[in-house]
């Protein structure tokens, strides 16, 4: 799986981001796993076309010490569809700079 992953986090902004991701996406009933759904004017063509699918979302997992992303561009409605693939790079370049706001948010210093 490709992911844009950020580590090294220390304790405190572990739990600064816990709260910011808590308070403003919506959480997995499975471990520290959030949805971040897509600006819609980023999706592709066939995204577009799948509304039935929406909302597509970025899988974000919080563990200790570190925040994986993964970079397939997913539906939170089926499991198999091939509105589902990796990030283009428009929306690659949105999620590291919704990462790097999430930061700034949460008061994580860079």
């Amino acid at each position: 799986m490709k992911q844009y992953v950020i580590d090294e986090l220390r304790p405190e902004d572990h739990e600064k981001i816990k709260a910011w991701l808590d308070g403003n996406l919506e959480h997995s009933p499975v471990g520290d796993l959030y949805w971040l759904p897509i600006d819609g004017e980023l999706l592709s063509e066939v995204q577009q076309d799948h509304a039935e699918c929406a909302p597509h979302v970025f899988a974000l997992e919080l563990s200790p010490g570190r925040l994986s992303c993964e970079l397939l561009v997913r539906t939170r409605k089926r499991v198999t569809c091939h509105c589902i693939g990796y990030a283009t790079d428009r929306q690659f370049l949105w999620l590291v700079r919704r990462m790097d706001a999430l930061f700034e948010a949460a008061g994580v210093l860079s």
